[in-house]
């Protein structure tokens, strides 16, 4: 394996064991069994290793290959990707202690700054991944131009409510809330066709 690789393994591991409030060059470097000369030889701060690691678990939950299949329509595929990031909560109780995780890293008064600013790596992976949706589509001929970013965060802003209704306590079946919200929000954009 690579030394890059091997960095990002060791990173990657790191966030799914429930570690990634803890995600410093050092204590990667350390997991990795590699020197920080060379981590940051691969990495200069920890934004880019953090941005690396986000990227590529994006990458490896939620390949975009789907988003390229025009045999099916363009609002389908975007639908269907922005369910995939909702699925990531998980339902029910595994739903509920991923909130409650995320209140404690990063809303609660007691998570440390550093922390809480680790969470807009988060945001800006979930962000571009949804822009490069966008813009799959808009070179498609299935969207009309426009500003990319502002839909992503739009879709994303739904995707977070999607998220929190899936930790709630709900008579009706979330997933039936989810596509009627998702389908609603897709149709708001500009498509062509």
């Amino acid at each position: 394996m690579d030394t890059r690789r091997k960095i990002l393994s060791a990173a990657t591991s790191m966030v799914e064991e429930g570690n990634g409030q803890h995600l410093t060059v050092r204590a990667v470097a350390g997991r990795a069994g590699v020197g920080m000369g060379t981590l940051r030889h691969h990495f200069p701060n920890q934004r880019a290793l953090l941005d690396s690691v986000l990227a590529l678990m994006y990458e490896v939950a939620m390949p975009d290959d789907r988003i390229h299949d025009t045999t099916l329509p363009a609002r389908q595929r975007l639908t269907e990707n922005l369910g995939r990031l909702v699925a990531t909560i998980g339902t029910g109780d595994e739903a509920r202690e991923r909130l409650s995780e995320t209140f404690r890293n990063y809303i609660s008064p007691d998570a440390p700054d550093d922390v809480r600013a680790s969470y807009a790596a988060f945001d800006e992976q979930a962000t571009r991944r949804v822009e490069s949706w966008l813009s799959v589509l808009v070179e498609q001929g299935a969207l009309e131009e426009g500003d990319n970013t502002a839909r992503a965060h739009f879709l994303l802003s739904v995707v977070g409510g999607l998220v929190f209704w899936r930790a709630l306590p709900l008579p009706e079946s979330a997933l039936t809330r989810e596509i009627d919200a998702l389908a609603l929000a897709v149709e708001a954009l500009p498509f062509t066709g």
